[in-house]
């Protein structure tokens, strides 16, 4: 196979970037470690797919062979001129192109092609990505009526067996793809003629992110240094506006092209300071009451609902930490609960959650949206908790409106609020550093992981590095409002 044979998704990464295109070829040891959270969505992809099949039940797989695309087009021809009329990941070669269609439909209006989505909308990149396949298709020889995007529908409730046709939203877009095809072939030209000469000399962008993660990010990166201008928060554009005037350095950067909170970031990190307002924060600690529950859930979501009652990419929570305080002087207690495997873990967390928190208690969470999401989300399901429910929404106070708000900032946050840059900056003794699990998504994967193994030791070891990932997340709060209560004395 000759170094300008493209595919689909190489054709997509050169549309993005000419650079990790000719990387891909000529320099594949160059490329970034997959992370877990990457191959995951590879997975749930995957699970889509299969199941956006059933949208035309009794169709013929053409199995992918990575080590021969002229079987796997041989095996569609004959297929199709057998007169099967529905074939999934069908396969077809064209002007050095190798596409596999997820769906081959034919109709009474003729052959037509479904390009299948997990996400929940129409994004700009999947109409090129559409149009190779029909320019490769239709060039094949195979005559194509109608091009259609599927993608997941996000209104869509199950309740009994999932209905395919209710969970999925197809959009015609058969005329854009028509009309971009003459740019389609221009760019497959000048791929192949860029594969064939030196490494381009594209320097960083945008675009190394965007739509997708780049995955020779490490390389074309190594160039910049450590305390960037990358490393301010608030606006994705500028540090590349920064950047591309040759200012790298925090220490360079024009103070007036800064809003006030980039200012503030930058500022403190160069003199390595800590910005506080005794005031704010006393009026913040003014606001909890005893008994304090400081409470965070830890949850999965899927494209497919699991279970009645959810919609595609509902977070659902598996597990919570509850750490409590009684009072100023009283004995830090916990409780937990983590779900056992292949269950609905709703009703029975709901249960336990609520007859552990009393109505006047003060709730604290961190980021505390993402908690009374989870919460209005229970009360909809089991409208005979809505009351108590309310009440502990009502109570709730939001442990990350002081670094938001910057009440206290410090220079260790480099520009973040969340927990994870917060937490090392003001108590250092403790630390996710160590554990096997360190953050939420390593969390899902792990959970999910548990779902499937039938392993009895390694799901007792994977529900000790949850409960002891969830258990740091709550006693982390309990730490910072310690900390917090130092500051102002």
């Amino acid at each position: 196979m000759d170094e300008t044979y493209l595919s689909k998704s190489l054709f997509i990464r050169g549309l993005q970037c000419h650079k990790s295109l000719y990387l891909h070829k000529h320099h594949p040891e160059l490329k970034d470690e997959i992370p877990p959270s990457r191959e995951a969505l590879f997975q749930s992809g995957s699970e889509v797919g299969i199941m956006a099949q059933r949208l035309f039940p009794g169709g013929l797989n053409i199995p992918y062979d990575p080590d021969n695309y002229e079987r796997q087009v041989e095996l569609t021809r004959e297929a199709i001129e057998k007169g099967i009329t529905t074939l999934y990941e069908a396969s077809f070669q064209f002007d050095n192109v190798f596409v596999k269609v997820d769906i081959l439909h034919k109709g009474k209006d003729g052959w037509a092609l479904y390009e299948v989505k997990s996400s929940t909308s129409m994004k700009d990149v999947y109409i090129p990505d559409a149009a190779v396949q029909y320019y490769v298709v239709k060039g094949s020889g195979l005559p194509v009526s109608k091009v259609f995007l599927v993608h997941i529908n996000n209104q869509y409730i199950r309740e009994g067996d999932i209905e395919v046709d209710k969970l999925f939203t197809i959009n015609d877009v058969t005329l854009e793809v028509r009309q971009i095809q003459d740019a389609i072939e221009g760019e497959l030209d000048t791929q192949k003629t860029m594969l064939r000469g030196d490494i381009p000399r594209i320097d960083i962008g945008l675009y190394c992110r965007n739509p997708y993660d780049c995955d020779f990010i490490g390389h074309c990166w190594e160039h910049i240094p450590e305390g960037s201008v990358f490393s301010i928060k608030g606006s994705r554009a500028l540090p590349f506006t920064l950047y591309n005037r040759g200012i790298i350095r925090l220490k360079d950067v024009p103070i007036h092209m800064l809003s006030a909170n980039q200012r503030l970031q930058v500022e403190a990190t160069l003199e390595k300071k800590i910005v506080i307002s005794k005031k704010s924060i006393q009026d913040f600690l003014d606001s909890l009451w005893y008994p304090l529950y400081f409470l965070d859930f830890e949850t999965f979501s899927t494209p497919i609902p699991l279970f009645d009652g959810t919609r595609p990419y509902q977070q659902i929570p598996y597990q919570y930490s509850l750490h409590i305080l009684e009072s100023e002087d009283s004995k830090l207690k916990h409780h937990e609960y983590l779900a056992p495997p292949g269950v609905d873990p709703r009703k029975e967390l709901a249960v336990k959650l609520l007859s552990e928190i009393p109505d006047d208690a003060c709730v604290i969470a961190y980021v505390a949206g993402f908690e009374k999401g989870i919460l209005k989300n229970l009360a909809e399901c089991f409208p005979e908790f809505e009351a108590k429910i309310e009440r502990i929404i009502e109570n709730m106070a939001d442990l990350a409106l002081p670094f938001q708000k910057r009440y206290l900032y410090h220079w260790r946050f480099n520009g973040s609020y969340s927990l994870k840059a917060v937490l090392p900056a003001l108590i250092p003794s403790l630390t996710y550093d160590n554990m096997e699990i360190r953050n939420g998504d390593m969390a899902m994967q792990a959970y999910t992981k548990m779902q499937v193994s039938h392993d009895q030791a390694e799901i007792g070891r994977i529900r000790k590095a949850l409960l002891e990932y969830c258990r740091l997340d709550t006693l982390a709060m309990v730490r910072i409002v310690e900390n917090l209560k130092e500051v102002i004395e």
